[in-house]
C-alpha cells in the first residue's frame, strides 16, 4: 500500500537495499547478483507464460480438427448404410439390379473422398496434439529454471544477512543449474530424456 505511506517489501529487498547504501564489496557483489538474478528470473518466467500459452492454443487446434475428423467419419458411416441399403435392394427379388448398381459405385466413390478427408484432419489433430505436448514440457523446463533462479535469490539474500561465503556459492551453483535449465529449454533439449534414451542404448 505504498499510496498510504507503506509498503511491503520481500525478504531479499531488505538485504540488498542495505548492501545499496553500504561500502562492503561482499554485500555489494551479492546485491548485484541478486538484481541479475532477478532479471534472468523474469525473462525465464515470461518465456514459460508464453510456450504454457502455445501449449493451450495448439491443444485447442487439435481439439478443432478432431470435431472436424469426427463429424466426417460420421457421414462416411451415413454413406456406407446407404451404400449397403443400395447393396440389398440390388438382391431383392422383382429389383432391376442395374437401377442400385450406379448407386453402389457413386456411394464407393464418395466414401473414398470422405476417408481421406478424415484421415488427414486425424493427422492434423495428431500434430498439433504433438506440438502442445512439446510447449508443455517445454514450459515445465522454463518454470523449473524460474524456480532454480528464485531459490538462488533467496539465498543470496540470506547471505547477505549471515555472510556464510558456502551459502554464496550455493546459491551461485543453484543460479547456473538454473540457467543451464533455461538453455535446455531454449534449445529445445530435454537431458533427462537424452539420459534415459541413452541408457536404454546401453541396456540393449
Amino acid at each position: 500500500m505504498s499510496g498510504h505511506g507503506f509498503h511491503v517489501h520481500g525478504p531479499h529487498d531488505h538485504a540488498v537495499e542495505h548492501a545499496a547504501h553500504g561500502s562492503d564489496t561482499f554485500s555489494n557483489n551479492i546485491a548485484v547478483m541478486t538484481a541479475v538474478l532477478a532479471t534472468v528470473g523474469a525473462m525465464f518466467g515470461y518465456q514459460g507464460g508464453a510456450t504454457q500459452n502455445d501449449a493451450a492454443l495448439f491443444k485447442n487446434n487439435a481439439a478443432i480438427e478432431k470435431t472436424k475428423a469426427a463429424n466426417s467419419w460420421n457421414y462416411y458411416q451415413a454413406k456406407s448404410n446407404k451404400q449397403n441399403l443400395a447393396e440389398l435392394a440390388m438382391v431383392l427379388p422383382g429389383v432391376d439390379p442395374e437401377k442400385y448398381k450406379t448407386d453402389v459405385a457413386r456411394y464407393k466413390a464418395e466414401k473414398d473422398d470422405i476417408r481421406k478427408e478424415a484421415e488427414a484432419l486425424d493427422k492434423k489433430a495428431d500434430e498439433w496434439n504433438h506440438q502442445s505436448d512439446t510447449k508443455m514440457h517445454q514450459h515445465h523446463q522454463w518454470a523449473l529454471a524460474t524456480t532454480a533462479e528464485q531459490i538462488a535469490i533467496s539465498l543470496a539474500a540470506i547471505t547477505l544477512l549471515t555472510r556464510k561465503k558456502w551459502l554464496m556459492m550455493g546459491a551461485y551453483a543453484v543460479a547456473a543449474v538454473g540457467i543451464l535449465l533455461g538453455v535446455f529449454a531454449w534449445l529445445h533439449i530435454d537431458p533427462i530424456g537424452a539420459l534415459l534414451g541413452a541408457g536404454a542404448v546401453a541396456a540393449h
